[in-house]
Order: structure tokens, then C-alpha cells, then sequence
């Protein structure tokens, strides 16, 4: 599946003549993607982008039932929809969220679609374009809706009580780990400017890239030898065999710690995919929840110049 065309891009980063849309409605006999004329007068990329992210469904008919089953018109049309919604404000971004799913209210079946996509690639660890902050509207609007038969909201439901755990701007959750069996701390007890929790599993191949990069990085690492930033490795799982037997893979100057699974069990954060990153200031606030490295990379970089 593609996530944006070129045509897209083009669409949005350049005007519009008028001949390019009735181009567009020529083929209005076949199953395609319309998109709405924007008006002559938005005419910068921030504008149109704020205009799309409201107006991007007003022709879709959301009672044709046969747009399910052409993902290369539906599935696509909602990914190039997000790749809009990066471009404007998180407000706009959520009001242009609400408004689709309102939309998608007209039938049953298309709600539990635009459902079901919304979750593919807005809250799955393996979606390129996952973003917790949108899906929070858009499971606000599942839950709520009467479109959507109780059993299958329980899921939904479960979803959302996570998401707004540790959600960034909140005080992360705080919990015990170990370092041996007799020396145990928490996370609150740790001092610094920023605080890195990883996640981690040292059976998992990709955590092992994510250790990697991190050990490679001259930016986390001078924040960690300024003594600005802490790394708490945290094992979540409960074979300490497998974690004693790769402690030497963990340079000293992490904190290198399990906690049994218990973390899991309660659910404190969400780990459906390992490995795991969180960004905490000193007063355990949540900066970044659940990102790539390469967010958490450029973020410290940031921040490091002001220091």
C-alpha cells in the first residue's frame, strides 16, 4: 500500500486550477477518490492543509458500501488523509478526526471501517504513521458512537484507558525494578534533567538495533556523561535467565534493571511492541511516550545546544 502519491503532494503544496478538477469530475462514472475543490484565496501549504483536514471527505459517499472493498481508493485516501493532518495543528487534527468519523456514521458497516483503519495505522506498533494523539479522538468518537455494537467496543475501551496512560504533557506512572534481588529503587528516585526508559528484551532483534544506536550515539551519550541524562533499561518480562545472561551488553553507565513482568501485568505502560522509549523531564513528565529512536535522537539534540 502507498502512504502518499505524487499527485497528492502536489495537490496540496500547489493551487489547484480549475481545469485539474473538472478533470477529476470527467471520471466521475468510475470508483475514484474525489477531492474537494479549495478555494482560489487559501493558497499556501499551511492553509490548504487546514482547509483538506476538514473538507478531504465532504464528496465521499459514506452510505456506498463498496468502497470497503477497494482498500487502493479507501485505504489509500485515509493514509494520504494523515499524511494532511502532519501538516496542521493537533487541534485541527483532531476536529478534522471527529468529523470524519461523524461522517462515517452514515452506515454501520463504514463506521466499523474507518474504525478498523483507524486503528491499523494510527495505533499498531508496526504502522509508519502510528500516532497515539490521533487515535485518542478517534476512539473517543467509537466508543461513543451507536454505530458500534457494544462487544466490539471492549476492546476499543481498553485502548483508550491505556492511551491515556503516561499520555506526553502527563506525569509518568511511577514503579519499582530491581537491580539484584536485594537492591531495588523506582523511577521517581531517579535525579536528572531527563530521564530515557528502554524497554527492552534482549531476545528481541529489534531492541537489540535500538541498544546499538543508542550505545552509538554522541548526543545521548555526552547528555549521559554530563550527567544531564539517565537511561533506565528496564526488562519487563519474567525469564531473569535470559537478562542475567546478556548484563554485559548493557554499558555501565545505564541502569541496567528488571521488575519480573509486573510492569506488563498492570498494564503501568504500554508495551504491545518491544523494544520501548519514553522521554521524561526531571519532574517525570512525559515528553515523548512510546517513539522511534530517532524522535528521542533529535529531541535531546535540541535541547542539548540550550545547555
Amino acid at each position: 500500500m502507498r502512504f502518499c502519491s505524487l499527485a497528492f503532494y502536489i495537490l496540496l503544496l500547489t493551487a489547484c486550477t480549475s481545469s485539474a478538477q473538472k478533470e477529476k469530475s470527467v471520471q466521475s462514472t468510475d470508483k475514484i477518490f474525489k477531492l474537494p475543490e479549495v478555494p482560489s484565496i487559501i493558497v499556501t501549504p499551511q492553509e490548504r492543509a487546514d482547509y483538506l483536514a476538514m473538507h478531504y471527505w465532504d464528496i465521499f459517499d459514506f452510505k456506498d458500501t463498496s468502497f470497503i472493498h477497494l482498500p487502493q481508493i479507501t485505504e489509500q485516501a485515509f493514509a494520504d488523509y494523515i499524511t494532511i493532518l502532519n501538516q496542521t495543528s493537533l487541534e485541527t487534527a483532531d476536529n478534522g478526526i471527529n468529523n470524519l468519523l461523524k461522517k462515517a456514521e452514515q452506515d454501520s458497516s463504514m463506521f466499523a471501517h474507518f474504525a478498523s483503519l483507524s486503528e491499523k495505522y494510527l495505533y499498531e506498533p508496526n504502522s509508519p504513521m502510528r500516532n497515539e494523539e490521533y487515535y485518542i479522538p478517534a476512539l473517543e468518537n467509537i466508543i461513543a458512537s451507536d454505530k458500534m455494537g457494544e462487544i466490539y467496543k471492549t476492546r476499543y475501551r481498553h485502548q483508550y484507558k491505556i492511551a491515556l496512560r503516561n499520555r506526553k504533557g502527563t506525569k509518568a506512572l511511577d514503579f519499582h525494578y530491581s537491580l539484584t534481588p536485594e537492591n531495588q529503587s523506582s523511577l521517581y528516585k531517579i535525579n536528572a534533567r531527563y530521564i530515557l526508559l528502554f524497554f527492552n528484551n534482549p531476545d528481541c532483534g529489534d531492541c537489540k538495533t535500538v541498544k546499538e544506536q543508542i550505545k552509538g550515539s554522541a548526543t545521548i551519550n555526552n547528555l549521559i556523561d554530563k550527567k544531564e541524562l539517565k537511561l533506565l533499561s528496564v526488562y519487563p518480562d519474567e525469564d531473569l535467565a535470559i537478562w542475567k545472561q546478556n548484563q554485559s551488553e548493557i554499558p555501565s553507565s545505564w541502569i541496567n534493571s528488571y521488575d519480573k513482568g509486573v510492569i506488563k501485568k498492570q498494564e503501568l505502560y504500554d508495551l504491545k511492541a518491544i523494544p520501548t522509549l519514553y522521554l521524561l523531564d526531571k519532574s517525570k513528565m512525559v515528553l515523548l511516550k512510546d517513539v522511534r529512536f530517532e524522535d528521542v535522537e533529535h529531541f535531546l539534540f535540541q535541547v542539548a545546544g540550550d545547555m
